[in-house]
């Protein structure tokens, strides 16, 4: 009984329509190097393939090559955050220009992520990459030796290369935006002093009211700041009251992010007072409603999309792996006027 046909065009059918023998076909089709197939030869044999519709077999590839052309992608609560899905696009986006395809998992807890790793490496990726929601430290877990772990948004215990947000360049170039622009009396609410010395809670957000002091103290401004143990639109709303009532000159605020801002703006709305042209707000993340806002706000953008990019560019060895920090750029809307 002859072989039942899978109706799949066969190396051995590319070489039967190029008139060539399948191991030239193979070295064209594969790039191997050192092949002595002629450009006019090779030109047949990609043809023969292009009108045959013929791909290679993945599993064949992977067999001969060691790799399966897989990453695994790991989000501790990243797919389900409508803000960063930027990061979730540069991974696949990446993945994609280098030839691989990704295995995702979500999770979200330490014990969570491990058992993630486990399926994956049971599978062959050619590598992890962990993608943190909240910038915070984590126990990589254990890998088969020589697979590489790279971390987005985050960082291990371990050491592992990472890719951060430069928060502390974030908020430094955050302040001087208002005080390039006059203002002197300003307020901040936001920092999260607990929150900040804790890095298993964040090792990002001390670096961005670092880089706001830093800059305030450059120009000899002591600011009125407002510490919180949370970030949200309430809050934002309630100590933008507490604020002015104690402090009635201050002319600019910075919210320690958008989901601050957006509250800041209503309480603004509800004292009378205009965004910029009485009080200017600037803030981070450059969330969705930054943008349709009224006016639209200013703020650092996180570059989640960049991030990812590195990162996969680390894991297949296109990067130098390292502990890199990408800048946060600062997107300038209406939200900030001149003091006049």
């Amino acid at each position: 009984m002859g072989k039942r046909s899978t109706g799949r065009p066969t190396l051995a059918d590319v070489a039967q329509r190029a008139g060539m023998s399948k191991a030239a076909v193979s070295m064209v089709l594969n790039d191997r190097p050192g092949s002595r197939v002629s450009a006019d030869a090779a030109r047949r044999i990609r043809e023969a393939a292009a009108a045959l519709d013929y791909r290679p077999n993945p599993a064949a590839q992977s067999l001969r090559r060691g790799t399966t052309q897989t990453i695994g992608f790991i989000s501790d609560e990243v797919t389900i955050t409508r803000y960063a899905s930027g990061m979730i696009r540069g991974v696949l986006d990446a993945a994609r220009a280098n030839g691989h395809i990704v295995l995702m998992s979500e999770t979200g807890d330490q014990h969570d992520i491990a058992s993630a790793a486990r399926a994956m490496t049971d599978r062959r990726v050619d590598g992890l990459l962990i993608g943190l929601m909240a910038a915070r430290l984590i126990d990589a877990p254990d890998v088969p030796p020589g697979l590489p772990v790279v971390i987005l948004n985050g960082m291990s215990s371990q050491g592992h290369p990472c890719v951060l947000p430069d928060e502390s360049a974030a908020g430094e170039a955050v302040a001087r935006y208002l005080l390039d622009r006059g203002h002197r009396s300003i307020g901040i609410i936001g920092d999260l002093p607990e929150i900040a010395s804790d890095p298993r809670r964040s090792v990002t957000i001390a670096d961005r009211f670092a880089g706001i002091r830093r800059a305030l103290a450059d120009a000899d401004v002591d600011a009125r700041c407002v510490e919180l143990d949370a970030w949200g639109p309430q809050i934002g709303y309630d100590h933008t009251h507490e604020l002015l009532d104690a402090h009635p000159t201050i002319t600019a605020l910075i919210a320690g992010n958008d989901s601050v801002a957006f509250g800041i703006y209503q309480a603004l709305a509800e004292r009378n007072l205009k965004v910029a042209q009485d009080i200017s707000v600037i803030s981070f993340d450059d969330e969705e409603f930054a943008a349709i806002q009224r006016p639209g706000l200013t703020t650092a953008r996180l570059p989640y999309e960049d991030m990812a990019t590195c990162g996969v560019d680390m894991l297949l060895g296109r990067r130098e792996p390292e502990h890199l920090r990408l800048p946060m750029p600062l997107i300038q809307r209406a939200s900030v006027a001149d003091v006049s």
